[in-house]
């Protein structure tokens, strides 16, 4: 619910889960990479995109989730 509030629209600049050529760019730099910021924040990302309960782990997923609807 958290990552869908902004990957869902595109929401100050995020990559929109379906956008198969955003994502694209973002996982040339690799899942580990990608979780990381996630978990930290990158950019107009705040911290684990304000989901304070996900673990590391629930992040990592929900970035392989997008990635995968997103081919």
């Amino acid at each position: 619910g958290s990552c869908i509030a902004c990957h869902g629209s595109g929401v100050l600049g995020s990559p929109k889960m379906g956008d198969a050529a955003a994502w694209a760019a973002r996982l040339e730099k690799g899942l580990d990479t990608l979780t990381a910021n996630a978990i930290s924040g990158i950019n107009n990302m705040p911290a684990r995109g304000t989901c304070a309960s996900c673990s590391d782990e629930e992040i990592k997923q929900t970035i392989q989730y997008m990635i995968d609807n997103s081919k």
